[in-house]
């Protein structure tokens, strides 16, 4: 097992449609998990997510948050970050950003088409910011 350098993370969680797992902390302290659409933009995780949802009125309520990010192929090979949340529902930024998160994972063609979908009153832009970072390669050598 190697530790990634920052280069090396920054470029795993860049590279090709992998989804994230976020968890949040629910009201009775419960964990939720679910999966995300990201795009990593300086030092900080950007998606989106619905205000009414499980993790957005978590992240409302309580901005902690842990993400993992994931190589299911041997060798194996993860990210975990820890982070802090900020929440925005500006409506140019919103749909700005949910286009760009769609590129990445459904690629440029569909990306206004998803961008209009998702970039609406109601959801919300998070960023993460990035505190601190586990990230290990060859986790199988």
């Amino acid at each position: 097992m190697t530790i990634m350098t920052e280069d090396a993370w920054r470029a795993f969680l860049s590279s090709g449609t992998r989804t994230a797992k976020l968890s949040t902390v629910r009201a009775d302290g419960r964990p939720h998990v679910a999966p995300i659409w990201f795009l990593l933009d300086g030092d900080e995780i950007v998606f989106n997510t619905g205000r009414s949802t499980v993790k957005g009125r978590n992240l409302a309520r309580d901005p902690r948050v842990a993400i993992c990010v994931d190589d299911e192929q041997p060798p194996f090979a993860f990210v975990l970050i820890e982070g802090r949340a900020e929440l925005s529902e500006e409506l140019p930024e919103l749909r700005s950003w949910a286009t760009r998160i769609a590129a990445r994972y459904m690629g440029e063609d569909r990306a206004e088409e998803y961008g209009a979908r998702n970039g609406v009153p109601g959801e919300l832009v998070v960023r993460v910011r990035i505190e601190r970072v586990n990230a290990q390669a060859g986790v199988a050598d």
